[in-house]
């Protein structure tokens, strides 16, 4: 199976090339020309990347196309056959202003109607279970929205490395990353996990959950702007709000001499190892594996800080990195051999 993966991002588009499991090629296009309209930016995007592709001798010649899911309504887990219906609801009708909405348009737009086109485990993916859904206000309930395409994947990997069908298997599965989803999954279905951008441990850049009535006198203190204020939580907070930095590597070598550093990155260890605690007794206990993956998970100073919280709780797997191109071009070899059945995006599912 040939397949091209795409994955954009605000001023580049990472893609790559599989046969099968293997990387033939893959790159990263920059643009450096902002659009005044998602139209403009999907063909100048389409343009370049078939320009990348002939530049490296590529045939376009794929037996498929697998793009990163945008912001869609909630779904269920799978892979998505991308149609005129779901780049609609990206372009026109989506909540969230993000550029993975750019991915599937970008795939239909290349197949020209003659490839399929698809995406895997998209931001949106909704499986909770009633009771996750209650916030505490009738007017604010919690939303799923998760790192679902790594978490998945990962998911799926530990299941092959046990031996086991994921549907058999109870996980509790941290993505940590600049942000961070900690999550329940019960035989293959995601019943809880924190909102990254605005709940569970504060992250390299993220504040995570904040007290609600402190926040609230920030925001009518006239201090600072609504936009000022979301950029604090999503990109200046963590870490970097009390270190001045977004490395962890970095933070590690300031906490081996200094006091803080040391106990301001314990505290994320301690936010991360509550959350995956938390999700632990919601299962009632009784979780097959404990899996940490993401960026953060390849440093082991801060795995084996985890690990002395939740050790005891379940075995702990470590399957660090994210693999977004691959996992995405691995979607789509389920469904071209059979193994996955293609979901299709319709009027209903969005209503």
């Amino acid at each position: 199976m040939k397949i091209l993966a795409i994955n954009p991002g605000s001023t580049s588009t990472k893609i790559a090339v599989f046969n099968n499991e293997h990387e033939e090629t893959k790159g990263s296009i920059q643009h450096f020309t902002s659009q005044k309209n998602p139209e403009d930016a999907i063909r100048e995007r389409a343009e370049e990347i078939l320009s990348f592709l002939r530049d490296r001798d590529v045939q376009f010649d794929f037996d498929a196309i697998a793009c990163r899911g945008g912001i869609l309504p909630p779904l269920e887990s799978g892979t998505y056959r991308v149609n005129e219906k779901m780049v609609d609801f990206l372009l026109h009708h989506t909540e969230v202003d993000h550029p993975s909405n750019l991915a599937a348009p970008i795939g239909l737009l290349l197949s020209e109607g003659k490839i399929p086109v698809f995406i895997t485990d998209p931001i949106s993916i909704d499986e909770f279970c009633e009771e996750a859904r209650l916030s505490g206000l009738p007017q604010l309930p919690r939303i799923s929205r998760l790192h679902a395409l790594n978490m998945k994947a990962a998911a799926r990997q530990i299941a092959a490395d046990l031996g086991r069908n994921v549907e058999n298997l109870n996980l509790v599965i941290a993505h940590l990353g600049g942000g961070i989803s900690v999550g329940l999954q019960l035989r293959g279905k995601m019943v809880d996990v924190n909102n990254a951008t605005d709940e569970g441990p504060f992250s390299p850049t993220r504040t995570g959950e904040l007290p609600v009535g402190d926040l609230v006198e920030k925001c009518f203190s006239g201090e600072y702007t609504e936009k000022q204020l979301i950029d604090r939580y999503l990109k200046s907070g963590g870490l970097r709000a009390y270190l001045g930095t977004d490395d962890l590597r970095k933070a590690l070598e300031m906490a081996d001499t200094d006091p803080y550093a040391a106990m301001v990155v314990d505290a994320m260890v301690y936010q991360i190892s509550k959350e995956i605690g938390g999700m632990v007794a919601l299962g009632g206990g009784s979780i097959d594996a404990i899996v940490l993956t993401g960026g953060m998970a390849y440093n082991a100073d801060l795995v084996e800080k985890i690990k002395s919280f939740v050790g005891k709780f379940a075995l702990v797997v470590i399957e660090p990195g994210e693999n977004e191109l691959l996992s995405l071009a691995l979607g789509a070899q389920r469904v071209l051999e059979g193994a996955e059945k293609v979901r299709e995006f319709s009027a209903e599912v969005a209503s």
